[in-house]
């Protein structure tokens, strides 16, 4: 064989293992938006024409490993993200995900842009013990905060939650996410949650699947519960009249676990829900009220 010869089929041959390289490494299509809101949370989606053997997708320090689902003969992971309005800043935020396909390992980079939004001053009057805590009562607090953060850390693989949530009550909305709290005068930690007017003993109700990790009797939060949702996603439900679940329950979207009350740090009956995710509150509404191609980007 002329050395002409075999450089052609070197060629050819090293031809042939570039399209097979540049096929296997398009299966891989990522969605997710450029930009979002302060305080608003998203979504990140990982589709493969071949089978996903583990995806991990890190966002500000923490990874999460979606659970992967088959849909229209793909494979699919979906994870929620978010920034908190308390702790987080405006700027360019990097996205890392990693996937394994067919023992192959891949890397991606993505940059998401955070940009600042305009919340609302709320001025309100409670009991100014509530406000500035009397001395005796700073062991429970801090033993309240070691709770939630615990549950707040709930990282279950399985992802029970869809877009958009269920409504966890029937009542109007009142202080909403964001609100920079002027409390008796003194500036607060903004508001970051939904609050639902309501009267007393008023059904409330699981915004999604899930299990119950924590029943609690805060000081400020007063008759809380926590439910762990997956992959990171918890909802919280303040103030309760009554709790009608327990820790380890598990819980079906729309159903009953409490009664709207004034326990706690409160004005009146009302309901605060949460939504945390990877220990960041995130604003309610998006997931309330957005569908999954909103919140990653899709028009």
């Amino acid at each position: 064989m002329n050395g002409h010869k075999q450089f052609r089929i070197a060629f050819f041959t090293l031809f042939l293992m570039l399209i097979c390289t540049s096929s296997a490494l398009a299966s891989v299509v990522l969605a997710y938006p450029k930009n979002v809101g302060l305080g608003e949370p998203f979504l990140v989606r990982v589709t493969s024409d071949k089978p996903l053997d583990s995806v991990s997708i890190k966002w500000k320090g923490k990874s999460v490993q979606p659970e992967i689902r088959s849909w229209d003969g793909r494979s699919v992971a979906l994870a929620m993200f978010g920034t908190d309005v308390l702790f987080d800043k405006p700027g360019r935020e990097k996205i890392v995900i990693e996937t394994v396909t067919e023992g192959r390992e891949r890397s991606f980079g993505r940059t998401v842009k955070v940009h600042k939004k305009k919340y609302r001053i709320q001025r309100l009057t409670l009991p100014e013990k509530m406000v500035t805590p009397p001395q005796e009562v700073y062991d429970k607090i801090a033993q309240d905060r070691k709770e939630v953060a615990a549950a707040k850390a709930s990282m279950s693989q399985d992802r029970k939650w869809f877009l958009p949530f269920y409504r966890p009550t029937k009542g109007s909305q009142s202080s909403p996410y964001g609100a920079q709290r002027i409390l008796n005068g003194k500036p607060k930690n903004p508001h970051r949650g939904l609050d639902f007017r309501g009267a007393k003993g008023t059904a409330v109700k699981a915004m999604a699947d899930g299990k119950v990790v924590l029943v609690g009797k805060h000081y400020y939060a007063g008759n809380s519960v926590y439910v762990d949702h997956g992959n990171g996603v918890v909802t919280m439900y303040f103030h309760l009249s009554k709790i009608d679940v327990k820790e380890g329950d598990m819980v079906e979207r729309g159903q009953l676990i409490g009664g709207i009350g004034s326990t706690g740090r409160v004005t009146g009956p009302h309901l605060h829900m949460s939504v945390s995710v990877q220990g960041r509150l995130v604003d309610p509404n998006y997931v309330l009220h957005k569908t999954t191609d909103q919140l990653l980007g899709i028009k």
